[in-house]
Order: structure tokens, then sequence, then C-alpha cells
């Protein structure tokens, strides 16, 4: 799946939709002047004034305050509802009303949920979205929202936890995420705004029926005379507000059907399992053929075009269905029809749901005892097995107490005070003097306890591989997002100081901060800006990205490294290398430039990144940390090379 290319082809989707919301406010425009000076002729004007005057028997500035206010409400609306969704995926899972999912949650029903959303996560290359329930909706259901990949937000109902197998979730949680990689997010959310807008005249409409349907009190507050005339001009103006509803649902048709299918052939690439969103596909028709199968909600209809099936039965069929047929998805993915299946709610997964994880019973101390029965051969059979390997017994078992050190600091950042302290203790120094003045940094932000924990945890991130350290920034983001602007802003000042203690911003300190910021800072929610549609302007930036990598793979002959990547790039599109120039304060600026690229291009820069890291078919920890920290920084997915590198 081109990842590039369809993000876009989302962006010309979007240049699109500005075009159908134009031509729907003219034609609201059009027939609301048209309607409005009927009436007035009608039956305001002295009778004869349009046969004789014509349109000159309407007032003075008629059609121009028609169309004022008309366009005040359709864009302020959009306006005002793209303001309230600006926070991107959070807002959204606020007005669904969905439930934050814990990170630390002991109950194992969502607890398979946060761990397939994990797996999901690090096989895409892209940080941990946050991840939402909708306890009170029974029906299998899920969508993904953000303007970022970085501030994303999974919403699931919680049918989607009790009704399907654990492949089945794979599966939805895989078509969310392509929808999150192929730039759907962002033009959803900006649907959302606008088709608010197309529904302000209706809505307004609505209001002068119910204004005018009350009755005038008298000074005794006995009686009253409704306002008949408000109630007509309100039902007049609200069946004209239709066409904005009409207009909205077929421009949400338009645009969201043909991604579901592009979505769904994504999830069986992400799972290698047509079973898991297949299933699931077939469950939602079983458990929609039984009438079970919406969204109850008030704001189902505003959020339709979100969801991975439609949230309402109507939605889903017709001129204005936002969803293809599911029985129509369920041929692609199989490639042949298959039936539905029955979605009943699963004994095992309510068992789970009752579930409260409990910590393990302490084991029982071991017997060195060399007498102890089979002792000695079981000391000789595990040596026996190691006989001939390739790795000896104490680099296994570094691996083994770096894999547990990992495991253990994965648990500590799902929690948000912990993982503050956790990315903080990677950014510790060694030498004595320098994290003393560390710790000093941190007491004086966070107090002496927390400097003191981050010390001690120091001691953990020690044992961790250098490759695996920003893997855990980016598990560390989920978290680290559910803290407070304030309090992320602070985090982030304290990690610039610590980097400054000594002086200076080694390598490892520089890929860590690039990642962090891009993952939490003041504009991780926002997309960035398309204004290069052209390597070629940014040459000199590709050119210090690829010098970077060349230099820390092959220190020792950065040329041929460097020539491997730019080899792929067009000869105008690169210059020459130039050791010298390739400065991390540079490298920053270059980053910052090169994340306004053209999505098409993005990814001929970041194969030829990857072709300068494994230069030999291999590469090292500091050339993959410096190409995953290049795809956080311009919101690409980490190439696989990367991963099964860092993994291995």
């Amino acid at each position: 799946m081109d990842y590039f290319a369809h993000q876009e082809r989302a962006r010309r989707a979007t240049r699109l939709l500005l075009v159908f919301f134009a031509l729907a406010v003219v034609a609201i425009v059009v027939v609301v002047n048209l309607v409005l000076g009927a009436i007035y002729l009608g039956v305001v004007a002295p009778r004869g004034a349009w046969a004789s005057e014509g349109l000159a028997a309407l007032p003075r500035h008629f059609v121009a305050t028609n169309t004022a206010v008309v366009l005040l409400m359709i864009v302020g609306g959009t306006l005002l509802q793209t303001l309230e969704l600006r926070e991107g995926g959070p807002a959204v899972a606020r007005m669904i009303g969905a439930r934050a999912v814990d990170a630390t949650t002991a109950n194992l029903l969502e607890r398979r949920l946060l761990n397939v959303v994990e797996e999901m996560a690090l096989a895409a290359g892209v940080a941990v979205p946050q991840v939402h329930v909708l306890d009170r909706q029974p029906s299998i259901n899920a969508f993904v929202a953000g303007y970022s990949p970085n501030a994303a937000s999974l919403v699931v109902t919680r049918g989607a936890l009790t009704r399907i197998t654990r492949e089945e979730l794979q599966g939805i949680v895989g078509h969310e995420f392509s929808h999150l990689l192929n730039g759907d997010m962002a033009l959803n959310l900006r649907l959302v705004g606008v088709v608010h807008g197309l529904l302000m005249l209706a809505m307004f409409g609505r209001f002068l029926v119910g204004a005018g349907q009350s009755t005038a009190r008298s000074p005794t507050g006995e009686g009253g005379i409704p306002l008949y005339p408000l109630v007509v001009t309100g039902g007049v103006i609200w069946v004209v507000g239709y066409i904005g509803l009409v207009a909205g649902r077929l421009i949400k048709a338009g645009v969201s059907r043909s991604r579901e299918f592009l979505a769904d052939a994504g999830s069986v690439q992400f799972t290698r399992n047509p079973d898991g969103i297949g299933g699931a596909l077939r469950r939602i028709g079983g458990l929609e053929s039984a009438g079970d199968g919406g969204i109850l909600h008030p704001h189902a209809e505003t959020l339709s075009h979100l969801f991975i099936a439609p949230s309402r039965p109507v939605f889903g069929r017709g001129l204005f269905a936002t969803h293809p047929a599911l029985a129509e998805r369920v041929r692609r993915v199989y490639g042949r029809p298959m039936d539905f299946l029955p979605a009943p709610e699963r004994e095992l997964e309510l068992a789970l749901e009752r579930a409260i994880e409990a910590p393990p019973p302490p084991l029982p101390p071991l017997e060195f005892a060399l007498e102890a029965p089979g002792g000695a051969a079981l000391v000789l059979d595990t040596v026996a097995r190691h006989v001939g390997s390739l790795a000896p017994l104490n680099r296994r078992r570094d691996a083994s107490d770096a894999a547990i050190a990992a495991a253990r600091l994965r648990a500590a950042v799902s929690e948000r005070g912990q993982a503050r302290l956790v990315v903080l203790a990677l950014l510790v120094d060694q030498e004595a003097d320098v994290r003393e003045r560390q710790h000093r940094i941190i007491a004086d932000a966070l107090g002496g306890v927390a400097a003191d924990d981050v010390v001690r945890l120091q001691l953990r991130v020690r044992e961790l591989r250098p490759g695996n350290r920003l893997p855990l920034v980016d598990h560390a983001a989920q978290a680290l997002r559910r803290l407070d602007a304030a309090a992320r802003e602070q985090l982030l000042d304290i990690a610039r100081r610590l980097v400054a203690a000594d002086g200076r911003t080694t390598l490892p300190e520089f890929l860590l901060y690039t990642v962090l910021e891009r993952r939490i800072g003041i504009y991780a929610s926002r997309p960035a800006a398309v204004r290069y549609r052209s390597l070629a302007v940014v040459a000199r930036e590709s050119s210090l990205l690829l010098a970077l990598i060349a230099t820390v793979r092959l220190p020792q002959d950065p040329r041929r490294a460097y020539d491997a990547g730019a080899g792929l790039l067009a000869a105008d599109e690169s210059t020459s290398f130039v050791a010298e120039a390739v400065t991390l304060r540079a490298v920053a600026a270059a980053l910052s430039r090169l994340n306004r690229l053209a999505p098409l291009l993005k990814p001929r820069l970041i194969v030829a990144c990857t072709a300068a890291a494994f230069v030999d078919g291999a590469t090292s920890w500091k050339a993959a940390s410096c190409l995953r920290t290049f795809c956080a920084a311009i919101d690409c997915p980490v190439p696989p090379r990367v991963i099964a590198a860092e993994e291995a």
C-alpha cells in the first residue's frame, strides 16, 4: 500500500470537498433569496407591486442582506465546529461520549484492546494513539480521529470488545490504522465542520418554529397567542435548509465510500489475515440484520462517515450511504460472497470484562543444592543446548536482561506520572557531576522525590539496548498526551535543560528530544501545510539528512553510504557530501522544512535515507535511530526494515 500516494489523494479530496461546499452554499443562497423574495412579494408587498415594478419592488439590499445572513450562518457554523474540534481526536471522543482507557487498567478486556493497538502501532511504525471506549453502545463499530498521527484517538464500541474475537478486533484496529496512515483523519474532521455549517440554516429554521410555537403571555400569565408568522417563516427556512442536509450527506457519501474499501485492504495487509477484518464485517452485518447495529447518540449522524460501519442503518443504503454495502466489502476481502455471522456477546469476552488482573503470586525461592533430584542433569542439559551456538551464554543473558528491562519500562510508561519520569531518565548523563546538575534541574521543577525516582529509573534505562530508547518514547507518547498542555510544555522545557546541562548536545540526546517534541509538542496535533513540491528546492536539506546517516553508519567511509542514498535521488535534487556541514542545529532546521514537502515526495527521501542506513545489507543502532527520528519529524511511518533491525 502506497501510504504517500493515498495521502496526496486525501489532500486532493480535501480540495474537491471545498468545491462541493462552495456549490452547496451557492445553491442554498439562491434558493433562500428566491423563497423569501416570493414570500415578500406575495404576502408583504402591496398587491400588484410585482406586476408593475418586478424585482424593484423588493426592499433595498434585500438580496444582499439575505445572502450575508446565510453566509454568516454557514461559514460561522463551519468555523465554530472546526474550532471546537481543533484538539482533534480527544475532542471528537468527548463529543461522542467516549471514555478514555487508562493505560494501567486492570480490566482484562480493556487490556487486550490496548495490547492489540500497541501491536498495530509497532507494525505500522507510528506512535500509539489514545484509546477510548463507547461504554453504552452494544453495536460493533470503531473510528479513528485526529489531525496528525502524533495525536490520534481510536474509539471503539463496547460491542467491539464483547461480540468479536481477538483476531477480528485486530482486523478492526488494522482498518482504523489504515485510515490513520492514508491521511483520512484530517479530511474526515474537516468534513464534520463543513457538514455542520451546511446544517446551520435548517437548525435556525427549527429554532424559529420552536420559538413561534410558544405563546405571548399576558401580564396575568394566562392565555396567549401562537406566533403563526414566525412558525411559517421558520418552517420555510427549515425546509430550505434541508438543501444543506442533502448536500452534506452527498458530500460525506462521495468522500468516504471509496476510502472504506482501501482501509479494508490495508487491514488485511497489516494483519496478514483476511479473517480479521472479514470476520468483523460479517458479524457487523449479522448484527445489523438483527436490527441492533446502530449508534445511539445525538451526534451519530454528524460523525457517521468516521465509523467503520454505518452508525445507523439508514446511512448504509441508497444514494446517501456513507459506506459501501457490507456484503460487497466482505466479497472484496475474501474474493467471493460470504454469509453474515451472528454476533451475540461472547462468554469468554464477558468473563474477561468481569475479571480483574491480580498481581502474580510470589515465586518460591530457588533451591541451589547440588544434591537436588535432577539438579545436575538440569544444569548439564542447559549447557548442552548452547553448545555450538554462535552467541555465548553471557551475551544471551545480556540480551535477556535488556528484554526484561525494556518490558519493565514499557509497563512503567503506561502511567502518566511514570512516563514523564522514564523519559527524563533517558536523558540523565552517566557522568557524576553532570548527573548532579540534572538532579537539581528536575528537583527544582518536579520536587526532590521525583528527581530521586528519575535517578533510580536511570539504572534501569542503562540496561536498555541503545536502539530501544526511541521506541520507548513512542510507547510513552500515549500516556504523555494525556497530560495537560502546561505539563507537556514543562516536560519539554525540563528535557531541553537536561540536554544542555553539560554544555553540549550528543546525537542520542538530539534524536530523543526531536521525537519527544514531535509527539507531544504544541504542533504535534497539527498537520504541516504543504509548501515544497520539488525535492530540488530542498536539495541541501535532503543532503544533510543523508550525510548524517552516512556518517553514523560508516564513519570510516561515509561517502560510500552517502552515495548509496544519493543515487536514488535525481542528479539535480542532491548535492555533494560535505561532512563539515552536518551539525545538529542544521539537521533540525532541515527537518522542519522537509516536513512541508508534498506527500508524494517524502517516500523518495525516506527510501534514499534507508539505502544509506542499510548500505551493506545491515545497519547500526545509530543509523536506525536517525531514520526513525526523520520519519517522526516529517510524519511518516517507520520502514519495516528499521523495525526489524530494532527487534533483532
